[in-house]
């Protein structure tokens, strides 16, 4: 009897549900050739709701997306709504309520897709970054005193818990050892002057590590991390680190792999319900436009089915992709595809 996967789709905002359409589109081929089943069932969470009903997320949301076994979300980010209302109300407000510990980020070079780094090719690019998602500085402490006088004071904490921390670095040492590549985890972090909450994760990093005596570990400066991605992107395999740091080396990860079109992520809850997307943005002005790359969202439908346990059809998703890329569409350089993003997901679907 074949399985039936609960589906919540969130297509948002701009240009979101348009690669949203395109990322179903090739669930459904993986679908019919490994016989399992989808149940999708759409939400209409994003800019447009909220304008219409002054509403980010209904009350019941999480007792509703509960019910279902992961989401698969395009784009967050409307034009007419103030930046923040929407990507705190809905993005932050989910990891942190579905408990969304890891965002997952893989930095893939796929072939015949331009890099901006000077003779690195696929062979070069091809690593992980585990970012703790629910603490560190976005965990929302701190506050303000005498706003808007010269006199101000804004504190912004970073929040490091030995359980957070933890759970963190045990997933990245796991999918290093799934991944079965180079087996090493680097920790990247800034020891030399945040002194106590990168002991906390240092301490942390090397105790677990003990337990995996097949992984090698390393460990550098997040300002280091950011000159080797560009030189040496070759050197790492897994990369875990804070919230705050992830969020910054992870969009360097995605221009070193073609840019933002190409990027997919996950927000993980190993024991719950996992949230993933295209790591671009909704690019509201070409709405409609049938332009944009939606390899990323296809991307995350292959990671959304590999987290699900369909390894097999995550893999034929992840060689469509290849091969696509590689035989079918001009080379992705500045975005130019050479097909509408309707055609580049048909392709991908028929490849799988």
């Amino acid at each position: 009897m074949s399985k039936t996967y609960k589906i919540a789709v969130m297509g948002g905002d701009g240009t979101g549900p348009e690669v949203a359409v395109e990322g179903v589109k090739v669930l459904k081929a993986a679908a019919e050739k490994f016989k399992f089943k989808l149940e999708l069932t759409d939400f209409d969470y994003g800019g447009d709701r909220y304008l219409r009903t002054g509403e980010v997320l209904p009350d019941n949301v999480v007792e509703v997306l509960t019910k279902h076994d992961a989401i698969f979300l395009g784009a967050i980010g409307h034009p007419d709504v103030k930046p923040g209302i929407l990507e705190k109300g809905i993005l932050l407000s989910l990891r942190f309520a579905l408990d969304q510990y890891i965002n997952l980020r893989p930095v893939i070079l796929y072939p015949n897709v331009d890099t901006p780094l000077k003779d690195k090719g696929p062979e070069d690019i091809d690593f992980v970054v585990v970012r703790e998602n629910t603490e560190g500085l976005y965990a929302g402490a701190g506050g303000v005193l005498k706003k808007n006088t010269p006199d101000e004071v804004a504190v912004q904490e970073s929040i490091n818990t030995r359980k957070g921390v933890e759970r963190c670095i045990r997933y990245a040492f796991d999918y290093a050892r799934k991944r079965n590549k180079r087996k090493q985890v680097t920790l990247c972090g800034k020891t030399n002057v945040l002194t106590y909450a990168f002991d906390l994760w240092e301490r942390t990093f090397y105790e677990v590590a003990k337990e995996y005596p097949d992984i090698k570990t390393d460990y550098a400066h997040v300002d280091a991390i950011c000159m080797w991605m560009v030189k040496n992107p070759e050197w790492f395999d897994v990369i875990v680190t804070d919230n705050m740091f992830g969020d910054i080396i992870t969009d360097l990860g995605a221009m070193i792999q073609g840019g933002m079109g190409i990027a997919a992520g996950g927000n993980i809850n190993p024991e719950g319900v996992s949230m993933f997307e295209p790591i671009g943005g909704s690019a509201p002005k070409y709405t409609g436009k049938n332009v944009i790359n939606p390899l990323a969202a296809i991307g995350a439908a292959q990671m959304m089915l590999d987290h699900l346990g369909e390894s097999e059809a995550a893999q034929a998703i992840e060689n469509a992709i290849r091969r696509t890329v590689a035989e079918k569409l001009d080379s992705l350089s500045a975005g130019q595809m050479g097909y509408g993003t309707k055609e580049v997901g048909d392709l991908v679907a028929g490849a799988v």
